[in-house]
C-alpha cells in the first residue's frame, strides 16, 4: 500500500495526487511514467510523473477524471493499492543532457499533458538550459500550475482557444510567430501534437513527441499503444514514451484510438495485427 498525501482537485476534473514512494522516487527521471491502482480489483492507469521530491520521497501526479477508473481515483482517499515504476525511458534531453547546452529549446503543453512538461523544463532549467514553454487550453478554467511553469522557463506563453487567458488562438499560430528553436518537445493530445509535428517539419526544427496519452495499459501487454514510427511497429509503454516526431504516423495512432474505444473495435486489431498486436512486457527476446 501507499500512503496519499494529498489527492485533491486543481481544476476542472483535474486533480493532483501526493503518494509516499521511497524506491520509486529514488530512481525516477523526468519522461518516466507509473502505473497506479486505487484498489486490488482496479484497472491499470499509467501517469506520466509530474515531479517528485527526492528527499521527502514524496511522489506527485496529475490527472483528469476521463472515465470509471480515473473517477475511483479521485475519490480514494488514506491508501493507494499500487504504484508500479518508473517506467518508459526517461527524456532524451535528460541523458544527454551536455549535448543540449546552448541550443534554444521550446516545449508545447496542451491540456493536462503541460503536466508532464513541468518536470522535464524543471530539470533543463536547472542543468542550464535555454527552456520557453507555449501552453494550450480551451479556456481558462483548464490552465493550472502556471506558476509552477513560470519559475522553471525563460518564457511561457499562454494560448486559449477562447482567448479568456493569454493570446487567443492555438499553439501552432504562436510557433509560426517565433519558430527561432533548435528543439521543440511537444506533450497533448494526438491530434495536437500532429500539428505541431507538421509544422516543425517545415521549420526544420528536431521535434521529439511524447505518447503517453495513447497508452491504456502500461506494460505493453493490451496493444493500445501500439504505432507506427518510421514505419516500425513501436509501443509507447516500453520503447517510448519519447518518440521523433516527424516519423511518428499521427493518423494511424489517432484512427486506432478510436478503433481501441469498443471491444469490437479491439477484436479487429487484435485479428489484423497478429502477433504484433501487443509489445509483451518490454523485455521479450532479452538474455
Amino acid at each position: 500500500m501507499y500512503r496519499i498525501l494529498k489527492n485533491e482537485s486543481i481544476g476542472d476534473k483535474i486533480f493532483l495526487l501526493e503518494v509516499e514512494a521511497p524506491l520509486l522516487v529514488k530512481n525516477a527521471l523526468p519522461g518516466q511514467f507509473v502505473i497506479v491502482m486505487s484498489k486490488e480489483d482496479s484497472e491499470r492507469i499509467p501517469l506520466t510523473i509530474y515531479d517528485y521530491d527526492k528527499e521527502k520521497a514524496i511522489l506527485r501526479l496529475i490527472y483528469q477524471v476521463v472515465g470509471a477508473s480515473t473517477l475511483e481515483l479521485s475519490q480514494t482517499q488514506n491508501e493507494l493499492f499500487s504504484v508500479v515504476g518508473p517506467l518508459g525511458k526517461p527524456s532524451e534531453v535528460v541523458t544527454h543532457i551536455e549535448e543540449y547546452k546552448g541550443k534554444k529549446i521550446v516545449m508545447v503543453g496542451g491540456g493536462v499533458g503541460i503536466a508532464p512538461v513541468y518536470p522535464q523544463a524543471k530539470y533543463f532549467t536547472a542543468h542550464g538550459l535555454d527552456v520557453d514553454i507555449i501552453y494550450g487550453a480551451k479556456n481558462k478554467d483548464l490552465l493550472i500550475i502556471l506558476e509552477e511553469l513560470k519559475s522553471v522557463c525563460n518564457h511561457l506563453i499562454v494560448v486559449t482557444d477562447d482567448g479568456s487567458n493569454g493570446r487567443q488562438g492555438l499553439v501552432t499560430d504562436t510557433l509560426k510567430e517565433n519558430h527561432d528553436y533548435d528543439l521543440c518537445i511537444v506533450m497533448g493530445s494526438a491530434v495536437m501534437m500532429k500539428f505541431v509535428c507538421a509544422l516543425t517539419k517545415e521549420y526544420n526544427i528536431k521535434t521529439i513527441a511524447s505518447m503517453n496519452p495513447i497508452m491504456v495499459d502500461g506494460t505493453g501487454m493490451c496493444g493500445a499503444c501500439r504505432l507506427l514510427v518510421n514505419n516500425e511497429v513501436k509501443f509507447a509503454c516500453v520503447d517510448g514514451p519519447e518518440f521523433d516526431g516527424h516519423l511518428v504516423d499521427f493518423d494511424a495512432a489517432i484512427k486506432r484510438m478510436n478503433l481501441y474505444k469498443d471491444e469490437e473495435g479491439r477484436r479487429y486489431l487484435k485479428a489484423l495485427e497478429g502477433n504484433t498486436h501487443s509489445g509483451g512486457c518490454g523485455m521479450c527476446g532479452e538474455e
